[in-house]
């Protein structure tokens, strides 16, 4: 009889357990929605840009391209495991998962051998380029510490923009108990154009806070 119990009893949990399992989510059918910033892009930024440069064809109006997130990880040539927390921390950031960077030469006063991993990059496009600029720029930034505006000073002469993170913790998907190490990262904007001025106007349009009275035009943040 003990036994029959244990059974129709065990019988009945799984029952039990099966009717606590969800169906599908409500919105899993509806289209995915456009980006915002993208929205924003099209419908604002673009028709000024056409005005302020006097471009009579859309396709010559400047875009963005691609967001790049690299992170150096030095620890990585005697903790290995260090590189693994910064990969899974970029995934969460990005929503996509890095590709690890391996020293392309020895050194050996560093005690680097040539295809070791000693980093972490995700290069953003589409969708999720446009989502993480419009994260970055309304929540992240202002997370900054001491924030006194972007410089204006980092392009690279040929319409790209870079800067520094000194901290991951800016991006709320961060959990600050569970960081085991403070580290930083460089972002790269890549537009469409070649002229540093038209990619300023891009960017500024965009929404990235740019100092009006930038003198030294430092990278880090």
């Amino acid at each position: 009889m003990a036994t029959k119990e244990k059974k129709g009893g065990a019988k009945g949990a799984g029952k039990k357990g099966e009717s606590k399992q969800r169906g599908p989510h409500a919105g899993a059918s509806l289209p995915v929605p456009a980006p915002r910033m993208r929205e924003h892009y099209v419908g604002t930024v673009r028709p000024r840009l056409m005005q302020q440069f006097g471009f009579k064809n859309p396709h010559q109006v400047p875009q963005l391209e691609k967001i790049v997130i690299n992170v150096g990880v030095g620890e990585a040539i005697k903790q290995p495991k260090a590189l693994d927390t910064v990969v899974e921390e970029l995934a969460t950031i990005t929503g996509q998962q890095p590709v690890r960077k391996k020293a392309k030469k020895s050194i050996a006063n560093f005690g680097l051998r040539q295809g070791q991993e000693i980093g972490a990059a995700v290069t953003l496009r589409g969708a999720r380029m446009w989502e993480f600029l419009d994260r970055f720029i309304t929540v992240a930034i202002p997370r900054i510490r001491d924030f006194r505006g972007l410089g204006t000073r980092s392009f690279d002469g040929r319409g790209n923009y870079s800067l520094g993170i000194k901290e991951q913790m800016i991006f709320p998907e961060i959990n600050y108990d569970e960081i085991e190490s403070i580290h930083g990262m460089d972002v790269t904007f890549v537009t469409s154009t070649n002229k540093d001025d038209q990619a300023y106007a891009l960017l500024k349009e965009l929404g990235m806070p740019f100092r009006s009275d930038d003198k030294k035009g430092g990278r880090a943040l």
